[in-house]
């Protein structure tokens, strides 16, 4: 399989999820208010989550036939484990949570006050997984098992911290995957991530036109499949590298808004704002 096909699979599985499943998506339970106070489904990321599941069942069905190798099966495996951790952990957050605190701050003050928010359920749980997950791969060296979960965790809260605007998370995550897809090529962790973007650009039309959002749980499986992935293809250098930067921007979003410089940067704002809803007529 090719990264093409593995990013077309993706997006054409999520498709067909979307046009069946908007009975599911339509349930009170899932209904939120938007940045324009329209309400919409969240968690339409879970069509993502779904799809990645899918595609890979399919993909093991016919390796047990015999059609293909599998022998490099692990690294997808540890893609779609990661995906569908973080992709729960978001729908918890979806579902129960409010905006009562916001970024890591907000949930870190909750928790000092003794009150445990769904927002630090979602950041400690990721920060958990993603500690296993790197465990997993290189349990023997501790710094580096560290980093890699770091990367993970945080590449995970990045693209929520994103997820302000229709499409502006689904669009951030696809130029990341862009350069990660040339370094993986069609490894096994290359094939599994380019599902993964293939699924998110499948969501990406509704979440323009407003019809839902993917909420923490699209953004937190989309930034998770992405960090994991980097682990995987990446050198332990460029890793550390990865986890500096996406740290950096974390910290920067505590006293920076990114709307903010997004919309004071014409390149930026133009790119943001492409194949959004034209605001209405005196809203």
């Amino acid at each position: 399989m090719t990264v093409v096909l593995a990013f077309l699979v993706g997006l054409l599985v999520v498709l067909a999820l979307e046009a069946g499943g908007r009975e599911v998506l339509a349930r009170p339970v899932l209904a939120r208010r938007n940045y324009r106070d329209h309400e919409l489904a969240t968690a339409a990321g879970l069509l993502l989550v779904v799809a990645v599941v899918l595609v890979e069942g399919a993909r093991t069905v016919i390796e047990l036939l015999g059609a293909s190798d599998g022998a490099t099966a692990p690294d997808r495996l540890l893609v779609v484990a990661v995906v569908v951790a973080f992709g729960t952990l978001g729908l918890i957050d979806d579902v129960l949570g409010d905006d009562a605190e916001k970024g890591l701050a907000g949930h870190v003050r909750a928790a000092l006050h003794g009150r445990i928010t769904t927002g630090a359920i979602k950041l400690a749980g990721g920060a958990s997984f993603a500690l296993v997950a790197a465990a997993v791969l290189g349990a023997d060296r501790p710094v580096q098992t560290i980093v890699d979960a770091a990367l993970i965790a945080l590449a995970a809260n990045l693209a929520n911290l994103f997820d302000r605007a229709p499409g502006r998370t689904i669009k951030v995550g696809l130029l990341a995957w862009a350069p990660l897809a040339i370094v993986a090529g069609t490894s096994a962790a290359g094939l599994a991530v380019a599902v993964v973007a293939g699924g998110a650009a499948g969501l990406l039309r509704a979440d323009l036109a407003e019809r839902s959002m993917i909420g923490d749980t699209g953004a937190n499986a989309l930034g998770a499949g992405l960090g994991v992935a980097a682990v995987l293809v990446l050198g332990p250098g460029a890793r550390a590298v990865v986890a500096a930067i996406l740290l950096a921007l974390t910290l920067a979003s505590e006293v920076v808004s990114f709307s903010r410089v997004i919309d004071r940067t014409p390149p930026l704002r133009a790119a943001d704002r492409l194949g959004r809803r034209r605001p209405e007529a005196g809203g």
